[in-house]
C-alpha cells in the first residue's frame, strides 16, 4: 500500500503516529509524512520520508493573542459532557465556533489544505492516516477517494463534546431549513455548526460533498486503553501505545544504568508547555521546593531554560536535559508531570503512578480517571503549593494501592495489539473502503496473480 500520514506542525501530536509508520514501513509499504514545513525536521529525525505541505502555522502568536487568554478562560474546563454545565446550549456553541476559528482553521489553513490535496492526488496513497485536529487529511482522502482513518493518542474527548453539540442541533425545532445537524442526505452542515460549515467549505473547493467521516473518519486507530476511552463515534482499531519521546537524542546516561539506592522520581514538565507563554506553566522552583528533604532520588527534565529558573537545586535532585522517558521510568516510583498525552501515555504503558497536573480538557479527564481508578492523583497546575504537591508524592511513594493500580493499567494497555498486529487490520480495512484496493508491498494490485 501506499499510505500518507499527515499532522499538523506539533511534535507532541505528531511523534504518536510514529510507531505505527515504522510497523508499516517495516511490512513493506510505502510510507510518506506530510505536515508543515517546521514537521519536517521532526518526521526525518523518525527515519521517515517528509512532505512538506503549506506553511508554518503562527502557533506561537495564536498562545500570545488570542489563545493564551482563551486558553486562561477554559482552566478547569474538561470534555466530559456530563460534567456540569458542560452540555449547556450556549456552552457547546461557543465551544464549537472558538475551536473552528481559534484552532481548526488555523492549523489546517487553505495553503496547506491544498498542498496536501495536489500531493494526494500527485501520490495516490490508498490510504491517508491522519491525526484527529488534521482535517486536512480527511479532505485529502475524499479528494482522492482513499481510505482514511483517525489515529488517536488521546481519548477522544473533542468527539463526544461534537457528538453533544450535534444532538442539540437535530433537537433543533426550526429545523433551519430542514438541514440535519449531522450533514444528512443533503450533505450540507447545519447553518450553526462552525466546523462543520467550514469543512463543507474547505471540501467543496475540491468538489466534494460534506459528511460526517470529515471529521470521525471511516475509522478510528485508538491507542488510549479501554478503560479512558469514551464511547466511539464509529468504528475503533485499538491498538498498543508504544512510546516515542521525539527527535531529541535517545541516548541512555550512565547512571541510570545503576538501579536507584532510594526510591525514584521522575519529575517532567514537557516540551510543549515550556514557553512561558503557556498558562498552565507551573513554577519550576515550587516543585523541587516540594520534593526538598524527602528520602527519594528526583530525576528533573529541564532545559537551559528552565534550569535559569532556578534559585536553589535540592541534593537529592539530578537535573537532566533530557533522558528517554520509556528508559527512565521503568526505574522510577512516581512521576510528576504536567499532564501532556504523551507523558501521561507513556508513564500508563510503564505501570508507574502518577501526580497529573492537568489543568484543562482532555488532560483534566485523563487525570481524574486516572486518579479514580486508583494509579495516580490529579493536581490541577494552577492549584499547586509545596504542601500540596508534597503530601500527594508521599502519598502516592508510601501507598502500596497506587502501584498495584498502575499494574493492572500497564496489563491492560499491553492486552492491545502492537502497531506491528495492527497493520494486517489496516490492509483489510482500506480494502474494504478504498475503491480500487490497495497495493500489495512491492507495488502489486491485490488483484494481481
Amino acid at each position: 500500500m501506499k499510505v500518507l500520514l499527515t499532522s499538523f506542525a506539533m511534535d507532541a501530536h505528531f511523534n504518536g503516529s510514529v510507531p505505527l509508520a515504522w510497523a508499516l514501513r517495516a511490512a513493506g509499504h510505502e510510507v510518506r509524512v506530510a505536515g508543515q514545513p517546521a514537521l519536517t525536521g521532526s518526521v526525518t529525525a523518525a527515519g521517515l520520508t517528509a512532505v512538506p505541505v503549506g506553511a508554518d502555522p503562527k502557533l506561537d502568536e495564536m498562545i500570545k493573542g488570542v489563545g493564551g487568554p482563551v486558553l486562561a478562560h477554559q482552566a478547569d474546563r474538561s470534555l466530559d459532557v456530563d460534567a456540569p454545565g458542560q452540555a449547556d446550549p450556549a456552552f457547546l456553541k461557543g465551544w464549537d465556533t472558538m475551536m473552528t476559528a481559534t484552532f481548526f482553521a488555523l492549523i489546517n489553513d487553505d495553503p496547506m489544505v491544498d498542498d496536501l490535496v495536489a500531493f494526494a492526488r500527485s501520490w495516490q496513497p490508498d490510504l491517508i492516516l491522519w491525526e484527529p485536529f488534521t482535517f486536512a487529511g480527511a479532505v485529502a482522502a475524499k479528494a482522492t477517494g482513499a481510505a482514511h482513518a483517525r489515529l488517536l493518542s488521546f481519548p477522544d474527548l473533542f468527539t463526544s463534546m461534537r457528538q453533544a453539540f450535534l444532538a442539540q442541533l437535530d433537537a433543533d425545532p426550526t429545523g433551519r431549513g430542514g438541514e440535519s445537524g449531522r450533514g444528512g442526505e443533503s450533505g450540507r452542515a447545519h447553518p450553526e455548526d462552525s466546523l462543520g460549515q467550514w469543512l463543507q467549505w474547505t471540501l467543496g473547493r475540491h468538489g466534494v460533498p460534506f459528511d460526517e467521516e470529515a471529521v470521525t473518519g471511516q475509522w478510528s486507530v485508538d491507542q488510549v486503553p479501554r478503560s479512558f476511552r469514551p464511547p466511539a463515534a464509529g468504528p475503533v482499531v485499538g491498538m498498543r501505545y508504544v512510546p516515542y519521546n521525539g527527535p531529541v537524542p535517545a541516548v541512555v546516561p550512565d547512571w541510570l544504568r545503576v538501579p536507584p539506592k532510594r526510591p525514584r522520581v521522575c519529575v517532567t514538565l514537557g516540551l510543549t508547555a515550556r514557553t512561558s507563554e503557556f498558562p498552565n506553566a507551573v513554577p519550576v522552583d515550587l516543585v523541587l521546593k516540594a520534593i526538598e528533604g524527602l528520602d527519594i532520588e528526583v530525576v528533573a527534565t529541564l532545559d537551559a531554560e528552565e534550569r535559569a529558573l532556578l534559585t536553589h537545586v535540592p541534593d537529592n535532585v539530578r537535573l537532566v536535559d533530557h533522558v528517554p522517558l520509556h528508559a527512565l521510568l521503568p526505574t522510577c516510583a512516581a512521576i510528576v508531570h504536567h499532564g501532556g498525552a504523551g507523558t501521561w501515555s507513556t508513564a500508563l504503558v510503564e505501570g508507574v503512578p502518577q501526580i497529573a497536573m492537568g489543568w484543562i480538557w482532555d488532560a483534566i479527564d485523563r487525570a481524574q480517571r486516572q486518579q479514580a481508578l486508583g494509579a495516580g492523583l490529579h493536581l490541577p497546575s494552577h492549584e499547586v503549593t509545596v504542601e500540596g504537591l508534597r503530601s500527594r508524592l508521599v502519598r502516592i511513594l508510601d501507598e502500596a494501592s497506587f502501584a498495584s493500580a498502575a499494574a493492572r493499567l500497564r496489563a491492560e494497555a499491553a492486552s492491545e495489539p502492537t502497531p506491528a498486529q495492527v497493520v494486517p487490520v489496516l490492509e483489510r480495512l482500506t480494502a474494504q473502503h478504498h475503491a480500487r484496493g490497495p497495493r500489495r508491498p512491492g507495488g502489486a494490485s491485490p488483484c494481481a496473480s
